[in-house]
């Protein structure tokens, strides 16, 4: 049953609020596992991701991609069309209509309702701003916070006196900017700068750490650094935007010494988890700081095993996939707990989720690509890990004939102690579909003698695989 603008039952096993990817995996195991489930929601059902991040921003870089990537052959020209770039956005994001989204739902059983969830009390959760009016949500067994994380915004001197973007603005523009500023160098900053670079805009992108991409292995933010600049993006690293001002109707950046001018400015300095407004002082939580929770997905400092959180609201691992796994973990927990079955909490068992810890991927869809999963050389010395590390361009027959020039990297960071991979990056064209090779290493705990036999086929990128190995074989 679907909510929109009627009332509906108010008692449910399991009360969900936030309607985003997150939020929707824990609502569907729950119920997959014969438990009643209602999600609450305020805005479009299946959240930031569908509507305003994962799927519309690689919408919006992969023409431009596809373009590059055949202009790298010989004898060949490509080009395209802004405007059916933005249109083939707008299809993935059913131009910002949940319905299909809400047919999902309902073919799972699952209630919606529309409103602002917060909580009111143990496994009470009050529902405000919807078309019912508002009404009070009880859980019989669990309430599970799925809220995602908000941007972050910088306190740059009059920053708050121009128009800004956030990624949602940027994702959702209905024209390409003549002139397109970007503080912050991190992954949204990277991937919209190179798409919106692409798509016509001059782009000036903003940068107060000496690299890009910081929180990953610094030959990738190196990378990406030099791709973005061979694509024409003015990049100002280690330099903060030292003020902002309206200069008519564009936006004035004084950045050092320069003055640059641009028509809109993106601000993409990182998010927050979203717990300011979701009643944490309710039940004795501080609103606004992260939900610290087990690896159950039980939130710590509530008594009684009623109260989850999945997603960016617990600071884990802000990516929808990892979001997604966690709240998995979520309903299954739920469900055992419902019916008195004893957890499997072993590392790697069913009902926790290990993998937040050690095995977590990634891709940055720049041009290059950025895929990693693991720790960095970094991370895991700083876990006091014996490393070994092997670099290597990939520089395979895959490779060179995926395209002329083409250029890439890889890392392996071995722990030693164990003999299994502890992290792996690749940087280059197209590497984002070797990644769960890796990923799937890690979570193993493949010993690096059997990875040996696993041969790669001829000729694909992935042999960059048996030269790295080959490398770690040789005497360090």
């Amino acid at each position: 049953m679907t909510v929109q603008g009627e009332r509906a039952a108010t008692t449910f096993d399991v009360v969900v609020v936030g309607g985003g990817a997150v939020g929707e995996n824990a609502a569907d195991y729950a119920t997959r596992a014969g438990l009643s489930a209602v999600i609450v929601e305020a805005e479009l059902l299946g959240g930031e991701c569908s509507y305003w991040a994962c799927m519309p921003s690689k919408a919006l870089l992969r023409t431009g991609h596809a373009v590059a990537a055949v202009r790298r052959l010989p004898g060949t020209t490509a080009d395209f069309d802004p405007t059916a770039v933005l249109a083939r956005r707008d299809s993935f994001t059913n131009n910002w209509n949940d319905e299909n989204q809400v047919e999902w739902a309902v073919g799972a059983g699952i209630t919606l309702v529309r409103g602002h969830g917060r909580l009111t009390g143990e496994k009470t959760v009050e529902v405000v701003g919807g078309p019912a009016g508002a009404q009070t949500l009880t859980a019989r067994r669990a309430v599970v916070l799925c809220t995602g994380s908000v941007p972050v915004r910088p306190p740059v001197p009059g920053l708050d006196t121009v128009r800004t973007w956030t990624s949602r603005e940027a994702t959702s523009a209905k024209e390409i900017p003549a002139r397109l500023g970007v503080l912050g160098g991190g992954v949204v900053g990277c991937e919209l700068a190179q798409a919106f670079r692409r798509l016509g805009s001059e782009v000036t992108l903003v940068q107060n750490e000496p690299r890009l991409l910081p929180a990953m292995e610094p030959f990738a933010g190196e990378r990406v650094a030099a791709a973005l600049r061979e694509d024409g993006i003015d990049l100002w690293l280690d330099q903060g935007l030292d003020s902002a001002a309206p200069d008519g109707d564009p936006i004035t950046m004084h950045v050092g010494s320069a003055t640059i001018t641009v028509d809109e400015l993106l601000v993409a300095t990182g998010r927050r988890p979203n717990t300011d407004s979701v009643g944490l002082e309710t039940v004795g939580l501080e609103p606004g700081k992260p939900l610290t929770v087990d690896d159950t997905g039980l939130v710590e400092g509530v008594e009684g095993e009623w109260l989850y959180a999945a997603g960016d609201v617990t600071g884990r691992a802000l990516l929808t996939h990892q979001g997604k796994y966690a709240a998995r973990i979520v309903g299954a927990v739920i469900a055992a707990r419902s019916i008195g079955a004893e957890l499997d909490t072993r590392p790697w068992g069913e009902h926790v989720a290990t993998a937040d810890h050690a095995a977590v991927p990634q891709v940055v869809f720049t041009d290059p690509e950025v895929a990693s999963v693991g720790r960095t050389e970094a991370q895991a010395r700083a876990a006091g890990i014996d490393v070994r590390v092997v670099d290597l361009p990939i520089a395979v027959g895959g490779s060179s004939l995926h395209a002329d020039g083409y250029d890439g990297a890889a890392r392996l960071v071995v722990d030693e102690g164990r003999g299994i991979l502890a992290g792996v990056t690749f940087v280059g064209q197209d590497v984002a579909e070797m990644i769960h090779a890796a990923t799937v290493a890690i979570v193993g705990e493949v010993p690096m003698g059997r990875l040996w036999h696993a041969v790669p086929a001829y000729p694909t990128i992935s042999e960059v695989w048996l030269r790295l190995l080959e490398a770690y074989r040789e005497p360090a």
